[in-house]
């Protein structure tokens, strides 16, 4: 499968990009555990159908140590036992916030309420700006059909 466009080829793109991986990059940097954001990022990915973004963060979550057992689970997460309360806060969160569409008040309290007993206010703020940057890569990989399955480790860090 070949991508519609090559963003890169594009000086709007190019310019764009800088500072969307300049964001990545604090979001990689934040107090949020790294654990918890590739999971994530592997979650909104998984709902949203962006395969470029899960065979990534896949693979980065792998060589960070992730284990099969758990990134298989990761669609499945209610009803495995393999995560974390803390996890299961964020990846809850995360879903909703992906899924706004499908419910009229988005992130519900409970949900919210949830995640607050596990992250401080800077970890939840990483954790709101981690699922909407990947809704937003996710749509420009989607959109333009971005092909999986190249992905290096480290490439795109």
């Amino acid at each position: 499968m070949d991508a519609r466009l090559n963003l890169f080829t594009h000086a709007t793109a190019r310019t764009a990009f800088k500072h969307l991986m300049a964001a990545g990059k604090e979001l990689k940097d934040s107090p949020l555990p790294a654990a918890t954001r590739e999971l994530v990022a592997l979650r909104v990915s998984q709902i949203n159908g962006c395969a470029a973004c899960v065979d990534m963060h896949t693979k980065e979550a792998a060589a960070a140590g992730e284990t099969s057992a758990r990134l298989n689970l990761v669609a499945a997460w209610r009803e495995a036992t393999v995560f974390t309360e803390a996890e299961r806060a964020a990846l809850e969160l995360a879903e909703e916030g992906t899924r706004v569409a499908d419910a009229a008040d988005g992130v519900g309290d409970t949900v919210w309420a949830t995640a607050a007993k596990h992250y401080d206010d800077e970890q939840l703020t990483a954790l709101v700006l981690l699922v909407s940057f990947m809704n937003l890569a996710n749509r420009i990989n989607v959109i333009t059909r971005q092909p999986a399955g190249d992905h290096k480790v480290g490439q795109a860090h």
